[in-house]
């Protein structure tokens, strides 16, 4: 089978695309045949060895899959081989075929292609659960989500709207901003004009937002904070700028407001419970169609290099997608 394989930490742009061994079933796993991965900013970290844990090498990496099982351990039960199937592992998924533990896998509703699966199965559930059990978003609340293009911004932009909150999405070009509107944002703001904040008080008014969902960093994170109503929760998802900003502790306090680190992906081992919450909502808001996940390129594998440096050079709308099947 083919696989991007790292055999060392290094650039994705020097990691080779590798035949490999079918892996072989443990009792409580199944073989997936991938048809899509999603592909993330903790991927090209990974493959670097600059995120905060480092996978043993040699790895395969990729967390987010959609596929078809083709084999099944003998302890796995609920599941039949040809399901087509989705979910979130820890690595893996960027290759043909993958072995998935039964626990991480949930059936892919009617209707909802591999490539739309794929997209769902981290940041949706990440964003599901940042906004209802960290952010407790209410209905009629203002949601103000930096990298508004982005995937995580858009899963943001359109599960916010879902809620019922008034969304403003902010992004770094009029081009961007275009994007979140048409993801579902009622209000836009271009953190590229030097009076992006004006623009921000001119939609807030005194009063400000309610939460803010921040997977950008860096000093527009620090600005927007100087915006948040009293009471306010701020959603930290992470740093696809490459810098980690201090936030003066005066400001919460002023504000009377949260900082909130979302980890999704702890999830599993501290509030399991939680977690399941999260993937069921995101099941029954695909199931009935009211959410539809946003794809902002699907690259075959072969083109896999391609496919992290859109991300990387965040020229992406939406969620990064590598086909291993009929496109690859």
């Amino acid at each position: 089978m083919r696989a991007i394989h790292v055999t060392e930490f290094r650039n994705i742009n020097d990691i080779a695309l590798s035949d490999l061994p079918e892996p072989a079933i443990g009792p409580d796993q199944a073989l997936v045949r991938v048809h899509a991965a999603g592909v993330g900013f903790v991927d090209g970290l990974k493959v670097q060895g600059l995120y905060q844990t480092r996978d043993p090498l040699p790895f395969i990496p990729g967390s987010e899959f959609a596929g078809v099982i083709e084999g099944l351990g003998e302890n796995v039960r609920g599941f039949e081989i040809g399901e087509r199937v989705m979910g979130l592992v820890l690595n893996g998924s960027m290759a043909e075929k993958a072995v998935i533990p039964a626990r991480s896998m949930e059936r892919i509703p009617e209707g909802v292609d591999f490539s739309a699966a794929a997209a769902a199965s981290a940041n949706y559930v990440t964003v599901t659960y940042a906004l209802t059990e960290l952010g407790k978003v209410q209905k009629g609340e203002t949601v103000l989500v930096l990298g508004a293009s982005g995937g995580i911004g858009c899963a943001a932009v359109q599960l916010a709207a879902l809620l019922g909150a008034r969304v403003i999405g902010a992004a770094s070009s009029e081009e961007k901003c275009a994007f979140a509107r048409e993801a579902g944002a009622q209000e836009v703001v271009n953190y590229g004009d030097p009076d992006w904040r004006e623009q921000l008080k001119a939609l807030t008014g005194k009063r400000g937002v309610d939460v803010i969902v921040d997977p950008i960093g860096g000093e527009i994170g620090l600005l927007a904070f100087r915006h948040m109503a009293w009471g306010g929760r701020f959603l930290v998802v992470g740093f696809a700028s490459g810098q980690i900003p201090a936030l003066p502790y005066n400001l919460p306090l002023l504000k009377g407001a949260t900082l909130i680190g979302v980890d999704a992906a702890q999830l599993r081992l501290h509030a399991p419970e939680l977690r399941a919450k999260a993937v069921a909502q995101v099941m029954a808001w695909l199931q009935s169609g009211a959410l539809r996940p946003i794809v902002g390129g699907e690259y075959p594998l072969a083109r896999y290099k391609e496919a992290f440096n859109a991300l990387k050079g965040r020229a992406a709308r939406g969620k990064i997608i590598l086909r291993l099947d009929d496109l690859g």
